[in-house]
């Protein structure tokens, strides 16, 4: 690929406003908008064709899945901001996959609206989300227009601005016939799914309350580089900027959230939280937090208590406890309520992160596509009310959040030049928006 050539979209600046109605308005005028699944494939062909927006590590890695998953698949088109990702995901298939990268220099996009472009082609079928958080929102709505079957990586957006999209999409994606899986694989794994049905029926009587948990060390952050500018240097450290990840507890914790959503059958309806940032301080860690402590209530009047820390030298923990009238849960086991174990699972182990793949395909063969929308938009937004709650220190109720806070973290414009970092959010004299 020419990257001289491919610069000068690189470097485009565009305004917020731009970059978004991009969305719609390219893939009006696209030669092909896809109705529905029934239409995804040519006549006999049933090749799934993957287009890769995000050509990170878990992009790579969640391309990787999809490849495995089946039979007839291929990838065929990447998008990134950073020209030494696009080139590395680019030989990183070619070499590992050999006839199964279809990858030209005219499939290969460079920029802020690199996704755009990818989604625009008709060859692709099938697009992968990988980018930071912030962008989900406009990118499957951008694929949704343009008649794309999705897997989007988990969390999906970073604000209730954000999520209104996301279910808007989600919603057009059900009337057009089109698949959306989300990474949240605990869906797709069997022993949650064994557990999870027996949860539904009553084998730990009524949820009354539950942990979540996702405790662990640090992560890791690349030093700045001189010609960095202030948006290379945020993105290329995205985890560390609320507009970028939604912070830790809704881009990690959200996969604990989404058990307990699911176990329960619904979203919290409030929540009260606390958190701060006391170990994380220096200016590589951007605005985020180092630690969460969340009550949520569901609608039976159930507590939740949600915690989740990235601080080195502490306890690590990742589970999810659930707790019954009749007994206890967790991710493979049910116990009596003096802790005797009543079911074990113990079947052979299958990867998840594969499995959501082969879901997802098989219901596009099918012609019953699978719509994971909303649930995992809910499980994002419960995240994101949580963050919120600690930010502010306020009380918050799910309904205000979801239907009527305006916080909406889009920069105003999307180019490699300065981008101011916003304050660390402190409890009582953060506004809540």
């Amino acid at each position: 690929m020419n990257l001289k050539k491919q610069f000068n979209t690189f470097n485009t600046s565009c305004s917020r406003r731009e970059f978004f109605k991009t969305s719609a308005a390219s893939a009006a005028s696209a030669a092909v908008l896809l109705a529905g699944t029934s239409r995804a494939f040519a006549a006999g062909d049933d090749t799934i064709r993957i287009g890769l927006i995000g050509c990170g590590g878990r992009g790579r890695g969640a391309a990787e899945n999809a490849l495995n998953a089946a039979e007839n698949v291929e990838i065929v088109a990447l998008a990134d901001v950073f020209p030494e990702r696009l080139k590395d995901a680019r030989n990183h298939f070619k070499n590992k996959r050999g006839d199964a990268c279809k990858v030209t220099d005219d499939t290969a996009f460079l920029g802020f609206d690199a996704f755009q472009k990818l989604i625009n082609l008709q060859q692709v079928n099938y697009v992968i989300l990988a980018t930071p958080p912030h962008f989900r929102p406009q990118h499957l709505a951008a694929a949704v227009n343009a008649g794309k079957n999705v897997f989007t990586e988990k969390p999906v957006a970073v604000d209730p601005v954000g999520i209104r999209t996301f279910i808007k999409a989600g919603e057009l994606a059900k009337q057009k016939g089109l698949a959306i899986v989300a990474g949240t694989q605990r869906r797709h794994d069997a022993s949650y799914q064994e557990i999870t049905r027996r949860i539904h029926d009553g084998q730990i009587g009524e949820i009354v309350g539950g942990q979540v948990y996702w405790m662990q060390s640090g992560l890791w952050s690349h030093q700045r580089q001189p010609n960095w500018s202030d948006m290379e240097y945020q993105l290329r450290n995205w985890l560390y900027y609320t507009w970028l990840s939604g912070d830790h507890i809704v881009e990690q914790h959200v996969h604990n959230i989404d058990v307990m959503n699911w176990a329960m059958g619904a979203h919290p309806v409030k929540c009260i939280a606390m958190g701060g940032r006391q170990v994380r301080t220096a200016e590589v860690y951007g605005n985020v937090f180092d630690h969460f402590s969340v009550e949520f209530e569901y609608p039976n009047g159930a507590r939740v208590a949600s915690k989740c820390q990235q601080i080195d030298g502490c306890v690590s923990r990742v589970s999810e406890n659930i707790v019954g009238t009749k007994g206890l849960a967790d991710g493979r086991t049910l116990y009596d309520q003096k802790r005797n174990v009543t079911f074990k699972f113990d079947k052979q182990y299958t990867n998840p992160y594969v499995q959501e793949h082969k879901d997802l395909i098989a219901s596009i063969r099918k012609g019953q596509p699978l719509n994971e929308a909303r649930q995992v938009a809910e499980s994002t937004m419960a995240a994101i009310m949580g963050r919120m709650s600690a930010y502010t220190g306020r009380e918050l109720s799910w309904e205000w959040a979801m239907n009527a806070s305006k916080l909406d973290l889009r920069p105003d414009t999307y180019e490699f030049g300065p981008l101011p970092v916003q304050p660390v959010a402190v409890p009582g004299k953060t506004k809540l928006l």
